[in-house]
C-alpha cells in the first residue's frame, strides 16, 4: 500500500499549521529571548514597546494566572525568566500585535539590563562544579573491579560527542483560539498533544477539559517537538486567554535555531577488558551528558543511554554512570534515537581502541562477542528472539564483506592519493517507552453506515508514515478497501491521555488499540452475519468486503451487512485500549524487563577519503535490517534510508558550536551543514533480515523510526579506517568526523 498523504505533500494540499485558515482579527506573536547565557535581570523596560502602533499586550511571567513552569519530568523551567536567565535564546517576554511585522519591530524596541554570570558550557566542568540536573545514575552487573585483574588486556580511552540540530522543516508554532464557555482551541505542531493539553491548563490555572489540542500533520521532528513544542503552544493559549482574541506564533528559522535544544552532546570515558580469546569481560564507562539549563527530557534520555550501553553485544561484568550535567545551553532534549546513539558509540569506539593496539579488524571482536539467545542484558532482561548474530552472517553472506574487505587492503597498498576504510554496525536497539506507564494507547472508530469508517489514534504523522498504517490495521482487520478508511487528526477531545508518539512506538501502541477497538466491532458484525444467514458466528467470515459461512459467499456485501447492523441497533462505535504486557522496570534497583522487544541488524559502510584535501565520499552502505513482517516494506525501507542518512550527517558534517559565552555560532544553514543529495551514499541497499516478527510488534511489523539511524554511527569507524590506512598512529574519538578533523587525521603525528 501506498503512502496515504504522497498525493497531498506533492500537489500541496497536505495541512500544516501555516495552511490552517486564520480566523479574523487574528494576532500574532513574537518571542523576546535573552542575549547572554546567565545572569541576573536588572531591568525589563517594556514601554516602548507596548506603545509601539498595532501592539496589543506584552506578556511576561507577571501575566500568568497559574504556574511559570512547563517543566515536563521535572518542574524546573520556567515559560518566561523571572530575576535569572540562564541560557541565550531563553524566553523572557511575548510580543503580541496585529500583525507579525508589527510585533517583530515592537520586539527590537524592549529594552533589558543583566548582571552577567559565569556561563558553563562544558559538561566535564559542569560536573566538577557540582552543576547537576538530577543525580548520577549507574546500571551494573557482575563485578567490573574485580574482574580487571582476570582480564589479558585493559585499554582506556575518551569519547566526545557534538550535538545535532532538528532541522525540521516546519518549524516549532502554535495557533490558538477562543471557543465558547471558556474552552480553548489549540494547533499545535507537537509530537505530544496530552503534554501540551495538560501544561496549558496548569500556566492557566484551568481543567484539562477546557483545553482541546489538534494536530494534523508535523513538517518533520525527530524528536524536537516530542517536550519542546510545549511552551510555544502556552503562550499562545495564555495570550488568546487573556486578549479574547486568536493568536498565532510561528518561529523563524533563525528564532528556531537559537532558541531550542539539540541532540545531547556527550563526554564519556571507558575502560574495557578481554580475554586472551577476545571476549569482552568487563566493561566500565562514565557519560556526562550535556544537558542544558533545565532537564527538559535529559532523565529519560540518559536511562535510554544506560540501556544501550553494550549495543549488540554480550558483557558479563558492566558498570555505567552517567552525570546529567547543567549548562548554560539551551535545554537538551529528545532526538531520532534518544541517548541510544550516545552510548552505542562508545562501545564501538572502545572495540576500536583494542582493535587498533591489537592490530587487528575491529569486526574480528565484534563478531566474537556478539549477542546470543538467552544472554541476560545487564539490566536484567533476558534476550529472547535474538537475530544479531544472524544479521551478522546474512550480512557477510549477502554483501561479500570478506571479499570487499580484500579488496581494499589492494586498493589501499595501490593506491596514494585516496585511501578506502570499512567499517561494520551491528544494532540492536529495545522498543518501548522506558518509563512503563507511558506504554499505553487508545484509538477511536466509528462504522458510518454507508460503511465509510472514520478512525482517531493517538498517533502523530510527521513523516513516517503513521497514518497510512493506521489504514492498514483497520481494513486488514475488516478485510475493507483502504480507501473507506479516513484517518481523523489528533485530537485530545476524541482521543485522550495520549503517551507522546516517539520511541518508535507510534505504529506499534495505536496500532494495536486500533486493532483492538476493529476486532470487538467485527465481532458485533459476524454476529449479526451470523443471524442474517442463520448460520453458527464461527463460522462467519468477512473477506473482502463479503460475507462468507463455511467458506462459501453468502451474497452479502459489505455495505448490506452495515446497514442492516444499524437497523437493528448494533453499536457501530468502538474505542479500544491498548498497554503493552510483560513490561517491567525498577528504577531504583537498575533491573526489570523494559523493553517489548528488540530489533537488530548490521550495516558495512565503506567511505573513499581523498588525502591531499581531506574531503571524502561515503561509496556504499549494505544493510540487513530486522523488520519483523513489515506491513508497509515501502514506508519501512524509506525510514531506514533516511535514517542512515541522518545518522551519517550526525556522524560528519552536522557540527554544532557554541562559544565560551553560549552563543550558538552555527545559528544558519551558512553555517550548520546537513546531508544533501551530494552527501548521500552512492550506494545505499536495504535487505531484510528473514526473521519471524514479533507479536507485540503490529501485525508482527517491527518498529523502524529510531533504530536505523545507528547504522550511521559506523561511517566514524570506516573513516577511521581509512586514516589510519595513510596515517597509522592516527587515533581519536571525536565525533563529528569533519573534513577539518579527516585533513589534521591524516597529517597529525603521522608515523615515518
Amino acid at each position: 500500500m501506498k503512502n496515504i498523504d504522497s498525493r497531498g505533500h506533492v500537489t500541496g494540499q497536505s495541512i500544516y499549521l501555516d495552511d490552517i485558515p486564520i480566523r479574523e482579527n487574528t494576532l500574532y506573536a513574537t518571542v523576546f529571548d535573552s542575549s547572554i547565557a546567565h545572569g541576573k535581570i536588572l531591568e525589563l523596560d517594556l514601554t516602548e514597546a507596548e506603545s509601539y502602533p498595532g501592539v496589543q499586550q506584552v506578556f511576561t511571567y507577571l501575566d500568568i494566572p497559574g504556574e511559570n513552569q512547563i517543566g515536563g519530568i521535572i518542574p524546573d523551567e520556567v515559560l518566561f525568566a523571572e530575576e535569572e536567565v540562564h541560557f541565550q535564546g531563553q524566553p523572557i517576554a511575548l510580543v503580541v500585535a496585529d500583525n507579525e511585522r508589527i510585533a517583530l519591530e515592537a520586539r527590537k524596541r524592549i529594552r533589558v539590563k543583566y548582571e552577567e554570570y559565569e556561563a558553563v558550557t562544558d559538561p566535564r566542568k559542569a560536573a566538577e562544579k557540582g552543576l547537576l540536573l538530577l543525580p548520577p545514575r549507574t546500571f551494573a552487573s557482575g563485578n567490573p573491579d574485580k574482574e580487571w585483574e582476570n582480564c589479558k588486556y585493559v585499554f582506556k580511552g575518551r569519547v566526545d560527542q557534538g550535538g545535532q540540530e532538528h532541522l525540521y522543516i516546519e518549524t516549532q508554532g502554535a495557533y490558538c483560539y477562543p471557543m465558547e464557555n471558556g474552552n480553548m482551541m489549540v494547533h499545535s505542531s507537537t509530537q505530544s498533544p496530552t503534554a501540551v493539553q495538560r501544561t496549558i491548563a496548569k500556566v492557566l490555572d484551568v481543567s484539562m477539559h477546557e483545553i482541546q489540542v489538534d494536530v494534523v500533520r508535523l513538517g518533520g521532528a525527530f524528536g524536537g517537538k516530542e517536550d519542546q513544542a510545549t511552551g510555544w503552544a502556552v503562550m499562545t493559549a495564555l495570550a488568546s486567554k487573556i486578549l479574547g482574541k486568536s493568536v498565532k506564533l510561528s518561529l523563524s528559522r533563525h528564532d528556531d535555531l537559537r532558541m531550542t535544544g539539540k541532540r545531547h552532546p556527550y563526554s564519556s570515558d571507558f575502560k574495557i577488558g578481554f580475554s586472551e580469546d577476545l571476549k569482552i569481560q568487563a566493561y566500565e564507562v562514565t557519560y556526562y551528558q550535556n544537558g542544558g539549563a533545565a532537564n527538559d527530557l535529559s532523565p529519560a534520555i540518559s536511562e535510554r543511554t544506560l540501556f544501550h550501553t553494550t549495543n549488540s553485544y554480550f558483557i558479563p561484568n558492566v558498570r555505567a554512570t552517567l552525570y546529567s550535567c547543567k549548562t548554560n545551553l539551551p535545554p537538551n532534549t529528545a532526538f531520532r534515537g534518544f541517548g541510544g546513539p550516545q552510548g552505542m558509540f562508545v562501545i564501538e569506539s572502545a572495540i576500536a581502541k583494542a582493535a587498533m593496539e591489537l592490530n587487528i579488524p575491529a569486526s574480528v571482536i565484534q563478531e566474537k562477542n556478539l549477542l546470543k539467545e538467552k544472554d541476560v542484558f545487564y539490566y536484567g532482561q533476558v534476550a529472547e528472539q535474538v537475530n544479531i548474530g544472524k544479521a551478522w552472517k546474512s550480512a557477510f553472506s549477502e554483501y561479500k564483506i570478506a571479499k570487499k574487505q580484500e579488496e581494499i587492503k589492494i586498493f589501499n597498498k595501490n593506491n596514494q592519493i585516496f585511501k578506502k576504510g570499512l567499517a561494520l554496525m551491528p544494532l540492536t536497539f529495545g522498543i518501548s517507552f522506558t518509563k512503563t506507564p507511558m506504554n499505553q494507547a487508545r484509538a477511536l472508530v466509528h462504522i458510518y453506515q454507508d460503511g465509510s469508517l472514520g478512525v482517531s489514534t493517538g498517533a502523530i504523522e510527521m513523516g513516517q508514515g503513521v497514518n497510512t498504517k493506521m489504514v492498514q490495521v483497520a481494513a486488514q482487520t475488516f478485510s475493507i478497501d483502504p480507501l473507506r478508511v479516513k484517518l481523523e487528526s489528533t485530537n485530545t477531545t476524541r482521543v485522550a491521555n495520549t503517551s507522546p508518539t516517539a520511541a518508535s512506538t507510534g505504529a506499534d501502541l495505536n496500532g494495536q488499540a486500533l486493532q483492538i477497538a476493529c476486532k470487538t466491532l467485527l465481532l458485533r458484525l459476524r454476529k449479526m452475519a451470523a443471524k442474517m444467514t442463520d448460520a453458527k458466528v464461527r463460522d462467519i467470515e468477512i473477506r473482502n468486503e463479503k460475507v462468507y459461512v463455511n467458506d462459501e459467499e453468502t451474497g452479502i456485501g459489505w455495505e448490506k451487512l452495515i446497514e442492516t447492523a444499524f437497523l437493528n441497533r448494533v453499536n457501530l462505535t468502538e474505542s479500544g485500549h491498548y498497554a503493552t504486557p510483560i513490561i517491567h522496570f525498577d528504577a531504583d534497583k537498575g533491573k526489570g524487563h523494559p523493553f517489548a522487544y528488540h530489533v537488530y541488524g548490521v550495516a558495512a559502510l565503506v567511505v573513499k577519503i581523498d588525502v591531499l584535501r581531506g574531503i571524502y565520499e561515503t561509496e556504499e552502505v549494505d544493510i540487513i535490517h530486522d523488520f519483523g513482517k513489515s506491513m508497509n516494506p515501502i514506508i519501512d525501507t524509506g525510514q531506514v534510508e533516511g535514517a542512515v542518512v541522518q545518522g551519517i550527517g550526525y556522524m560528519t558534517m552536522e557540527e554544532l558550536a557554541y562559544d565560551k559565552t553560549g552563543r550558538l555560532l552555527s545559528n544558519s544553514l551558512s553555517t550548520y551543514k546537513v546531508p544533501d543529495i551530494y552527501s548521500v551514499p552512492k550506494v545505499l541497499k536495504v535487505k531484510p533480515l528473514k526473521a519471524a516478527g514479533h507479536k507485540l510488534a503490529i501485525l508482527k511489523s517491527k518498529a523502524v523510526g529510531e533504530p536505523p539511524l545507528m547504522y550511521g554511527l559506523g561511517v566514524y569507524f570506516a573513516l577511521q579506517n581509512a586514516i589510519r590506512a595513510f596515517n597509522q598512529n592516527f587515533e581519536a574519538f571525536d565525533a563529528p568526523m569533519t573534513p577539518e578533523k579527516v585533513l589534521m587525521g591524516l597529517y597529525g603525528k603521522r608515523s615515518k
